[in-house]
């Protein structure tokens, strides 16, 4: 298990962190992060556990980027089954709280919905109405574990095991679900793919297919698969203090500088020279 503080790191990040936006002068958080147990690899990514203490009169937002699959997320005060996010993810934390939360897999969605995803394009719905799932079983648990002393390490790892024995019985996950996993793996991990016409090439997939089978699995084309991958993978280069934005915008595969810089702004709020700033 990783522990992430509130405050920014601009050294020894990994893939976790490039879809938070993260102000790092806001200390009123953090985040414990653990993998899933192995045999669950094919239905989730890892658990993302913040526990927060905002003093009273202000607010702390967390703006997330977020990868292309469901997730759930269990607090004291909701639980929740959220579809894939288009544009910018806002999380307003008050007070004092936490939250459970596992990311899924690119083909976890539709096993538990029954339905194409594209219904919960950014959307989300209590958790305890998820055909697949015993919603108000695993609150239960979670919150009996985690209700009497949130930032205790035993009390996380039962609750993230209460989480995974509710989704063990979607196991094995189908081929489709497999083939969704994979693609959605090698556009995130692929910075030189640009390009629909690419993906397609390396799955011997036709478009039409590809666009069929992804917005039945996580609800949003490929185009906007790669776009995401694009700005996350800038967001987390930004935060670099010798980044410089021309080099970005070229080694992401933007036209100039000018489109990388409408593109970021109009995804996050902020240009990418305001952002890279508050990590200066």
């Amino acid at each position: 298990m990783t522990t992430s503080p509130g405050a920014g790191r601009t050294a020894a990040r990994d893939d976790i962190e490039r879809a938070h936006l993260v102000d790092p002068t806001d200390h009123t958080w953090s985040i414990a992060r653990a993998s899933v147990s192995p045999d669950l690899g094919d239905l989730a990514r890892r658990f993302w556990i913040p526990v927060w203490d905002v003093p009273e009169g202000r607010d702390s937002v967390q703006r997330v980027l977020q990868y292309p699959v469901c997730l759930i997320v269990v607090s004291d005060g909701y639980t929740r089954f959220y579809g894939v996010v288009s544009g910018l993810s806002h999380t307003m934390l008050t007070g004092r709280g936490w939250a459970v939360g596992v990311m899924l897999q690119p083909a976890a969605g539709h096993l538990l919905t029954r339905e194409p995803v594209r219904r919960m394009t950014d959307r989300f719905v209590d958790l305890r109405t998820v055909p697949a799932l015993d919603g108000s079983a695993l609150t239960r648990g979670v919150r009996s574990h985690m209700r009497p002393d949130p930032t205790s390490a035993d009390a996380q790892a039962q609750a993230r095991e209460v989480v995974e024995d509710a989704l063990r019985p979607l196991l094995p996950v189908d081929d489709e679900g497999l083939l969704v996993n994979a693609i959605v793996e090698d556009v995130e991990t692929s910075p030189e793919l640009l390009r629909v016409d690419d993906l397609c090439a390396r799955f011997d997939i036709s478009e039409r297919t590809l666009q069929r089978l992804l917005h039945k699995r996580i609800g949003l084309g490929p185009k906007w698969l790669i776009r995401r991958r694009r700005l996350q993978e800038a967001a987390d280069r930004l935060r670099d203090s010798d980044a410089e934005l021309a080099g970005i915008a070229v080694d992401l595969g933007y036209a100039d500088q000018a489109h990388f810089t409408r593109d970021f702004r109009r995804a996050t709020g902020l240009t990418p020279g305001e952002f890279a700033a508050r990590f200066r």
